[in-house]
């Protein structure tokens, strides 16, 4: 497959930093107020804008709970989380939600697509949420689809679809908003080798196209993929690396 065209048009220059997180805790706690587990330890983490970042760590480790951070699903509970120069953890919940489905896209291992939806309904449903009126988010629609290689399965649902085709609708819908940073959660987990290799494929053009991209994944050769893998144990950064072979 060849690079695609950029996803993601931002005022944020390239090579700028994207995110930035400062000494950020997260701490569970139980119903009685005493602490049931401190996800993360006080984590400072810097992603450059064009990225393509592989998060790995064992079960317990907070790469989750990171992941979730970052994806401003969750908020720290001590720290600062600075994305595309907002600071993250200064907003309220109408503001953070707005603010993620304008800034993130989703990408998980289970497609998460609703059944009774065709594809480019399900691809235009987070415009839907933003306000876009409905010639733009079908236009907007077609145009991710097309990007992914789905051009010719409008009008299918994804019970139509193989798996691989799933994936591509999802990362269709993650891109649809223009994002600044694709986050992708074990994205072949549910698929065969033949069919990961072609979603990976396609991450790799969205990437070669100036996309940033943070991947949760707990196989090496999928993380030897990407230009730089952070590696969690026990909530802290254990290591940090650049591919040398990626950059």
């Amino acid at each position: 497959m060849t690079a695609l065209s950029p996803a993601s048009p931002t005022t944020t220059a390239p090579g700028a930093d994207l995110a930035t997180l400062t000494g950020v805790r997260k701490v569970y706690y139980k119903p009685d107020g005493s602490v049931l587990v401190e996800a993360l330890r006080g984590v400072d983490l810097t992603i450059r804008r064009g990225q393509y970042v592989a998060v790995m760590g064992a079960s317990g480790s907070g790469k989750s709970t990171l992941m979730n951070i970052l994806g401003c699903l969750d908020r720290p509970t001590d720290g600062r989380y600075l994305l595309g120069g907002e600071d993250v953890a200064g907003m309220d919940d109408q503001a953070l939600s707005a603010f993620r489905g304008r800034t993130i896209g989703f990408v998980f291992q289970s497609f998460n697509l609703i059944s009774q939806l065709t594809v480019e309904a399900n691809v235009e449903a987070p415009l839907l949420y933003q306000g876009v009126n409905k010639r733009e988010r079908r236009a907007r629609a077609v145009e991710k689809l097309e990007l992914v290689g789905l051009g010719d399965r409008l009008g299918h649902r994804p019970t139509e679809l193989s798996g691989g085709q799933q994936q591509r609708a999802a990362i269709a819908r993650a891109l649809v908003g223009d994002p600044l940073v694709l986050m992708a959660d074990e994205p072949t987990g549910n698929l065969d080798s033949a069919t990961g290799e072609a979603v990976l494929s396609l991450i790799d053009d969205l990437h070669a196209g100036g996309m940033t991209i943070i991947m949760v994944t707990h196989d090496d050769s999928i993380a030897d993929r990407c230009q730089r893998v952070v590696r969690l144990r026990d909530g802290l950064i254990e290591s940090d690396r650049i591919n040398p072979h990626r950059v």
